[in-house]
């Protein structure tokens, strides 16, 4: 309306425009244009006081044009009323008398002054809030900005499905399962071993429950609740996910009912948390899923699916190689400050497919397998120094990071999951077995050497040097080789049996040669010191499970009854000196007979090294390898028989 007030100011006999947040009366005669008085030549005052006006109406209309438009801010609504009314009485309704409208001219002027004023004030703050705005904005990165459009784009589409109410998940033929509890060992001692375990998980669960129930983990000598940064910060009952199935398949069926109802009533994941990717997806996922196949309690599976709705935006990067942790409400993804130039992990993007694969099964939505099919395609693609796989690789370029190759932390999953998609899928997912062998193969040529001493280890590549240092995490290898020797090339089943036994070896001696009779975190072959942590930091056991995961395969595999002896030594010593009356505890120096605890009890205790405990003194009809493959966090999955299944994209399809 501005426009067309300012063009017809000449022709109104009265009114009022509005420009800049003033309503000016019209102070023209009623004439059509000022070209028909040239007769008089004299200005009259009443032509100087509407140039003056007309010159303040092009300020006015100046300042509207260039000012930052923001209807929120409403700066443009001040009504007839508010500047008309205290200065001029009207005569008739919506027509101001004239004589009230000679005096108060002046009035009306310095009206328009402060309205002015307070105008600069409020753009002032306005630019300034603007210019706040911009400036958050920039300090931004493109991909954030992107991650923002995209969570848009997706709540849009959110809020639009709710108006359509939740679709329920499609009803899909449960996988065939086999011994999913019992397992009698038979023999009453190998069944008192066994019972003490059970007791050793009991008095972990218990403790949670009074100490730190809902919290991600427990502090058991605090006796309170404990959580670290893979999982935001933020109370999502980390330990009841990843200890339902142990719980379930050790017959503590109360325990997993209390555990059940927490999570009916409790576990919510639009919370404002920044998560691990990896660590959210076997700890909370893996153990969803596999307590559904477990219980077939459909609570499971739904909320597996709905977690893992709020994962998919971390795959929204330039390669489709997705960031290592994401915020679960905002789907803004990011990597670790630590990894290699912004790097993604392999062991972290590597260790998505088995749950995925069955997310897609239980859904019906295809983007889950498309996400991990994308994964192994890329990597494919991408050339690897000496056949090895570095640990880092960009997500936004595509590119390697540093040439570290390990199969301990950083890498160890991935190969793991190469083996076990192949298992998963019936043995019908040749790509990945064929993946599998040749990685197995350059990690043989590469990493795997044997000491002075005649122990065989595995070493980590850094930049075209083998350091000659073994992580307990590395330990898990040898359950791994054992696993994948039935189907090796060229006849090699009892050369990966052997090499798996030869690792098992190693890693029983890391513990053996401590005063615990607990292993610490990483070990060394060099300098006559064979099997030994040198270092402060690497002496200390935090309850982890690699080891004992591979005295349970080889057990399986050979029935060699030296792997229930080396499981039980590690049971009592975990029983001595890691158990405490809240829980138990890791130790900080296995090598000292009087250690300090780390006052944590993880939530992989019970995931993991309990379960594979009771496992080993169990009879292999409980959870049979034919039937089930595990998870890197232990959480058991059956086997797809892909003939009767058909994933979106898959080369196998029955």
């Amino acid at each position: 309306g501005t426009m067309r007030g300012y063009l017809g100011l000449s022709g109104l006999a009265a009114g009022v425009i509005k420009s800049g947040g003033c309503w000016i009366p019209t102070l023209t005669p009623g004439v059509s244009s000022f070209p028909h008085h040239r007769a008089t030549l004299r200005l009259s005052e009443k032509f100087i006081l509407l140039l003056i006006l007309s010159a303040f109406i092009t300020l006015c209309f100046g300042a509207f044009f260039f000012l930052p438009d923001s209807s929120k801010h409403k700066r443009f609504d001040l009504g007839l009323e508010d500047v008309l009314i205290p200065h001029i009485e009207p005569g008739k309704e919506g027509n101001p008398d004239p004589g009230a409208r000679k005096t108060n001219r002046a009035g009306l002027f310095y009206l328009c002054r402060e309205e002015e004023e307070s105008l600069r004030d409020k753009i002032r703050a306005d630019h300034e809030r603007a210019l706040q705005e911009a400036k958050e904005k920039l300090r931004k990165s493109k991909d954030e900005l992107k991650a923002e459009i995209q969570t848009e784009k997706t709540k849009v589409a959110e809020d639009l499905k709710k108006k359509d109410g939740p679709k329920p998940l499609p009803p899909v033929p449960m996988p065939k399962l086999v011994g999913v509890n019992d397992g009698d060992p038979g023999d009453p001692d190998t069944k008192e071993k066994r019972d003490k375990i059970r007791e050793m998980m009991k008095h972990a669960w218990d403790s949670y429950r009074q100490y730190g129930w809902g919290h991600n983990e427990l502090k058991p000598l605090a006796k309170k609740g404990h959580s670290t940064n893979i999982f935001g910060n933020s109370q999502m009952g980390a330990t009841i996910v990843d200890a339902l199935d142990t719980l379930y398949i050790m017959g503590l069926h109360d325990e997993f009912k209390d555990g059940q109802e927490w999570i009916e009533q409790n576990l919510d994941f639009s919370v404002n948390a920044e998560v691990s990717v990896f660590e959210v997806n076997i700890r909370f996922i893996g153990g969803l899923l596999a307590a559904y196949y477990l219980s077939g309690q459909e609570v499971f599976k739904v909320k597996a699916v709905q977690l893992a709705e709020k994962l998919l935006p971390a795959f929204n990067t330039p390669t489709g190689i997705p960031w290592a942790m994401v915020n679960l409400k905002s789907g803004v993804g990011r990597n670790w400050g630590w990894a290699s130039a912004g790097s993604s992990i392999l062991a972290e993007f590597g260790t998505l497919h088995m749950e995925f694969v069955h997310l897609t099964y239980l859904s019906g939505n295809p983007a889950y397998y498309e996400k991990v099919r994308h994964i192994r395609k890329l990597l494919a693609k991408m050339d690897r120094p000496n056949g090895l796989y570095p640990n880092y690789l960009n997500p936004r370029t595509g590119r390697w990071g540093q040439h570290h190759t390990s199969v301990g932390g950083l890498g160890d999953s991935f190969y793991e999951y190469l083996l076990k998609a192949w298992l998963m899928s019936d043995k019908t997912d040749t790509e990945a077995r064929k993946t599998y062998d040749d990685a197995i193969e350059a990690i043989e040529r590469h990493l795997i050497r044997k000491s002075n001493g005649g122990l065989t280890f595995i070493g980590e590549w850094k930049n075209g040097h083998l350091e000659r240092k073994m992580g307990h995490l590395t330990c898990f290898a040898g359950g791994m080789f054992a696993l994948g020797a039935d189907g090796s090339p060229d006849d090699k089943a009892g050369h990966y049996l052997q090499l798996g036994a030869e690792i098992a070896h190693t890693c029983h001696e890391s513990y053996d040669r401590t005063v615990l009779k607990l292993g610490p975190e990483a070990f060394k072959f060099d300098s006559g010191l064979e099997a030994v942590a040198v270092r402060q930091n690497e002496k200390y056991y935090i309850l982890r499970p690699e080891v004992i995961e591979t005295y349970w395969y080889m057990w399986r595999f050979t029935h060699d009854p030296k792997y229930r002896q080396w499981g039980w030594e590690a049971t009592q010593a975990i029983d001595k000196y890691c158990r405490v009356s809240g829980g138990f505890s890791g130790v900080k120096d296995v090598y000292s007979s009087n250690p300090t605890y780390d006052d944590v009890q993880q939530s992989f205790f019970l995931a993991e090294t309990l379960k594979y405990l009771y496992l080993l003194f169990s009879g292999d009809d409980l959870l049979p390898l034919e039937n089930w493959v595990f998870n890197t966090e232990a959480h058991p999955l059956p086997v797809l028989h892909m003939a009767n299944i058909t994933l979106p994209g898959s080369q196998n399809q029955g």
